[in-house]
């Protein structure tokens, strides 16, 4: 892949991309509703595809917040047509990587060394290029360590990027003014954190040491001598992101003990730490020779407050069994409101009780076939159906639905293209006593 020479930093510079990056998508409109006329049968494939690709080729150049909004939006399937979904998911792992010169200038800012004067031996050449960061091998002492290295200027931007991609995002997600705030303002604190490398290391030394105990787990060991506020150094972890394992074909034995690994790796943190890890794109995770997963990116940490985990995980152990108490809970999750005239209560009432029934059905069965297209069928076609309501055109939930959502549907998304069975009652959500 090409490398990249430069970044736009500055604001001018990259509002300056958006802008001309619009204009090539409007030009894509009107060269389909031009040949529309000619055919009013035209699908808008054609017109997804070259859209996609301009959108993805613009993204790319600007890295950080604005490519990690595509990454992001490529885990979901069914949130977009395929067309972007396809060239988004590049962002997870293949990125266009920088160039050697900027790879020392940072190192030279941080360090006030060259990389050479660090390590006993270290590649220019990067080996996975993603949103963020790139990550290139280095050896020191007979180590061999990978050392991720943030994009210039990433950090800096991420305000002003958010602001800039807000009207690609309102147009690919359908939401709302106010709940594209909303998100906007929770993606843009979680990529504040995920730009601070030291707060990285320090999570990932904290998650690596309390998941432990888990089974066919592997975590690297990091090194914050050697890391910066951007920049990590850790050891070098043997494997393949899961495209290339299952292209390996491997046994559905091996898929359920990585698939059961993964299961256990995030309800262990949700419901025991009460914090998680959440970014669950398959870039984050390894394969080992060995058979076991490899975690290698702790960047984006969700908590879990007392007010949104009890409520939210009530509903999967005792599902609506209590209408009144119900009702209570999805007021506390700000789904229904006090000003919410009787009949909305109801439609809000039976609308969250589909959702969310159809979300909690791995936890409430002991062991679930993630194979099967059935359920995901029925995410997908709930999605367009609540996506068409005029009534969730208004903003609702708790802010911490965003990324608790992601992490389970990114979830259930990786479990799927691993094609596992897993058991899904080894850890369960804790409830308050009276919810008991």
């Amino acid at each position: 892949m090409k490398e990249q020479n430069s970044i736009p930093v500055t604001k001018v510079e990259r509002s300056v991309r958006f802008v001309t990056t619009g204009a090539k998508v409007g030009v894509n409109y009107l060269k389909h509703f031009s040949k529309k006329l000619v055919n009013p049968e035209l699908s808008k494939d054609e017109l997804n595809e070259d859209n996609a690709s301009d959108i993805y080729q613009a993204l790319s150049q600007l890295k950080g917040s604005a490519l990690k909004i595509a990454q992001m939006l490529s885990m979901d399937k069914n949130i977009l047509p395929k067309a972007y979904s396809d060239q988004f998911s590049q962002a997870q792992y293949s990125a266009p990587p920088l160039s050697g010169p900027l790879i020392i200038r940072t190192f030279t800012k941080y360090f006030g060394k060259t990389p050479e004067k660090i390590y006993d031996s270290f590649n220019l050449k990067s080996t996975h290029a993603a949103s963020i960061g790139q990550v290139h091998q280095a050896w020191l002492k007979d180590k061999k360590l990978a050392v991720k290295i943030q994009y210039p200027g990433v950090g800096d931007s991420i305000s002003s990027d958010l602001k800039m991609i807000k009207p690609f995002a309102f147009r690919l997600l359908g939401m709302s003014e106010a709940e594209l705030t909303v998100y906007i303002k929770e993606v843009e604190e979680k990529l504040l954190e995920e730009t601070d490398y030291e707060l990285e290391v320090r999570r990932s030394q904290y998650f690596a040491k309390e998941c432990a105990h888990l089974q066919n787990l592997v975590f690297p060991e990091y090194y914050p001598e050697l890391s910066s506020k951007r920049i990590i150094t850790m050891d070098w972890i043997e494997g393949m992101h899961l495209k290339e394992y299952l292209e390996t074909n491997p046994s559905q034995a091996e898929r359920n003990r990585i698939g059961q690994a993964l299961w256990d790796f995030y309800n262990f943190q949700q419901h025991e730490l009460r914090e998680v890890h959440a970014d669950p794109h398959p870039g984050n995770f390894l394969i080992t020779p060995e058979g076991k997963l490899g975690i290698i990116d702790f960047g984006c940490i969700k908590e879990l407050p007392d007010n949104f985990y009890y409520p939210f995980f009530a509903f999967v152990n005792n599902p609506f069994e209590d209408r009144h108490r119900t009702i209570d809970y999805f007021k506390q999750l700000h789904m229904i409101f006090d000003d919410d005239s009787p009949e909305m209560v109801e439609f809000y009432y039976q609308s969250y009780r589909e959702m969310i029934g159809l979300f909690a059905r791995p936890f409430v069965q002991k062991v679930f076939d993630f194979s099967k297209p059935d359920f995901f069928n029925e995410l997908f076609f709930l999605g367009e159906k609540v996506s068409k309501m005029r009534e969730f055109k208004q903003a609702r939930g708790a802010k911490d639905f965003i990324y608790v959502n992601r992490t389970n549907f990114g979830l259930y998304n990786i479990l799927n293209d691993l094609g596992a069975t897993v058991r899904t009652d080894t850890y369960k959500p804790h409830l308050l006593q009276e919810n008991a």
